[in-house]
């Protein structure tokens, strides 16, 4: 028996960072995110062996361990083996061999929320498995839980309900840990416009977000000023990016996001470099109205949105820097589960 689980990673498109505490918890924030088709994929396959094998396929990491209530956290395979621990703590179950595998479709560090929609992933299988009782708000909470708690991972709260949501959702973030989700119903000529003038660009290069989102978390605490005014001004991008979508503003998407990268490199340090302002500042010339770092920056992939037909000129000058434009789709669906017998 198998059980399979896939879940979306996702694009920032405004309001990035607001959904981190304690701005969140303090100021409320607001992000508007949307799913692609690129997916954290994770499978259980019970075996006859008494052994836990947990492997990341596109890490090409594996380990193995006795069967056990309590997987030991070392520093690698974490994500996997954290789920399994709450799952056995919250929902224990008898123990048998079993092999836990996973693989997602972009790099980690690469700023498409890939480690959150990992566990999300992860979480879907043992619950196909279990057939655990977890509605969607209750599956993206636990998986932040995880992340955040157990793990002691720093980082913010969207990429764990985009990715059990899916498609385009304006997100609102509160203390306490409340979340509202709200799905965006938005014309099919639009999205496919947006499509189609909107560039996933990866730049080859991945970063730690851990100490990009640290050092913003310590900018709030002491109250500094820049920084909280950034956010501020980010969650407004957010309402903004909302409006132009909905209404169909779309010569408007490019300033939108120009505005909110120049806020967002207010908010910490190493947000932005000089390699990513000269590839900005090139998709600018080429023709692109405005663009983002995706994830808390500092490396990844970038987003530049193109206007008319010059997504081509763009591309080709993008192409010069080294990096690889990354073909993707818009996605309507969240996580999906199921058995394969």
């Amino acid at each position: 028996m198998i059980y399979r689980s896939k879940a979306p990673l996702r694009i920032g498109l405004a309001g990035g960072g607001t959904d981190v505490s304690p701005y969140s918890d303090e100021f409320g924030g607001a992000i508007l995110n949307a799913t692609l088709s690129l997916h954290a994929h994770a499978s259980i396959e019970l075996i006859d062996e008494p052994l836990i094998i947990v492997e990341s396929l596109d890490k090409k990491q594996k380990q193995e361990y006795p069967l056990s209530n309590n997987l030991p956290i070392t520093g690698e395979l974490d994500l996997l083996k954290g789920v399994y621990n709450r799952i056995q703590k919250d929902y224990p179950f008898t123990l048998k061999g079993f092999r836990l595998s996973t693989f997602v479709d972009a790099p980690a560090g690469s700023g498409l929320g890939t480690s959150s929609t990992l566990v999300v992933a992860i979480i879907g299988a043992f619950a196909e498995m279990l057939k655990l009782p977890l509605g969607d708000y209750d599956m993206a909470h636990y998986a932040y839980e995880i992340e955040r708690t157990d793990l002691q991972l720093a980082g913010g709260r969207q990429d764990q309900y985009a990715a059990t949501f899916g498609g385009f959702n304006f997100m609102e973030f509160y203390a306490n840990d409340k979340v509202i989700v709200n799905p965006l119903r938005i014309r099919q000529d639009y999205l496919s416009e947006l499509e189609h003038n909107l560039v996933l660009y990866f730049t080859s290069t991945t970063r730690e977000s851990a100490s990009i989102i640290t050092e913003q978390q310590r900018n709030v605490k002491e109250k500094n000023i820049k920084s909280i005014d950034a956010m501020h001004q980010l969650k407004e991008q957010a309402r903004m990016m909302k409006e132009a979508l909905l209404i169909g503003k779309l010569d408007h998407i490019g300033e939108i996001l120009d505005y909110g990268f120049q806020q967002k490199k207010n908010m910490a340090a190493n947000i932005s470099n000089t390699g990513i302002e000269a590839i900005y500042d090139a998709a600018k010339k080429a023709g692109a109205t405005g663009g983002k770092i995706s994830g808390a920056g500092g490396g990844g992939f970038m987003i530049f949105y193109c206007p008319g037909n010059s997504r081509y000129q763009v591309i080709e000058t993008l192409n010069t820097f080294g990096g690889k434009i990354n073909p993707y789709q818009f996605t309507k669906h969240g996580l999906t589960t199921w058995t394969i017998q």
